[in-house]
């Protein structure tokens, strides 16, 4: 399988690298990584020690059998357009947040999945990216059901030796996703503590409530989402991923723009009674404004 991999930083790069043991890949990002990439592969480390070879470029090739995407939220418009014009079978959003899907499947002639990735990645510098924490993949039909590419798009993943798994009701993970991503990203980033903080410290009833509230909005929203099940899954990936700085606290150590507005933004946006969402978000917001990132 051809899989193009648009958004190639940290996770992209991560997923890319493995996807290439077994399939050609081309990585779409950014200089100096790509040029790194190009000329000398993909060095793997923390969980990895290999190096891959996949292609790597700025922009996207003129066909793909899939396309995976894994830019920041506020960048899935610009995604979407970037790749209207090649001629795809399929494509994934492995991105945070949340109408991604929706966004990408109006630009795209071709079946939109859905996807999470609990894969921890860092790029600690050009051509080389540390998993931070084996994970898995979860992919399906955005709308939930079966689907014959998502089942191809599996069975790809699996040959890779992704950890994957296949989904038939993936509206309602991509809520406890939101739940994990508004316990954990907004309040580590405005904590400055790893995931493990939130298990015992004093962070964690913020993470908890936060998660919380996201369960309420997508009862709100037709999803049978209990309380539990949201605070349950923080404190899981919190636990398996103690030692990694999340993704928004990573944003906000390197002073780049976040991906709030998804997250807690959207949570808190919703119209119904999220007081902690809010002020996460109004806090991030703060920080991003500031620095004239917003």
């Amino acid at each position: 399988m051809h899989v193009v991999v648009l958004g190639a930083g940290s996770l992209g790069s991560l997923v890319g690298g493995l996807l290439a043991r077994a399939h050609e890949v081309t990585l779409v990002g950014r200089e100096p990584h790509v040029s790194r990439v190009r000329e000398g592969g993909l060095e793997l480390t923390g969980a990895y020690d290999e190096r891959v070879r996949p292609d790597a470029r700025t922009d996207p090739p003129a066909s793909a059998d899939l396309a995976v995407v894994t830019t920041k939220a506020f960048d899935t418009d610009a995604a979407a357009e970037a790749l209207a014009p090649v001629a795809l079978d399929a494509c994934l959003s492995l991105q945070n947040g949340m109408g991604n899907e929706t966004t990408l499947a109006a630009d795209l002639d071709c079946p939109v999945l859905a996807g999470t990735c609990t894969y921890g990645a860092r790029l600690t510098e050009p051509g080389v990216v540390a998993c931070t924490g084996v994970g898995e993949v979860v992919l399906g039909a955005r709308g939930g059901g079966a689907s014959e590419a998502a089942d191809r798009v599996g069975t790809a993943f699996d040959a890779a030796g992704l950890h994957t798994t296949v989904a038939e009701d993936m509206p309602l993970r991509l809520w406890e996703k939101l739940a994990v991503n508004a316990g954990i990203n907004a309040t580590t980033a405005l904590a400055r503590v790893e995931n493990g903080a939130l298990l015992d410290g004093p962070a964690g009833g913020v993470a908890r409530d936060a998660a919380r509230e996201t369960a309420r909005v997508a009862r709100a929203d037709g999803l049978d989402l209990d309380d539990e099940t949201a605070v349950a899954a923080v404190e899981r990936v919190a636990e398996a991923t103690a030692a990694n700085r999340s993704s928004m606290l990573q944003d906000v150590e390197a002073g780049r723009r976040t991906e709030v507005d998804a997250i807690s933004g959207f949570v808190a946006g919703y119209g119904v009674e999220t007081p902690v969402n809010a002020t996460t978000a109004r806090l991030v917001r703060a920080w991003e404004a500031a620095r004239d990132l917003r």
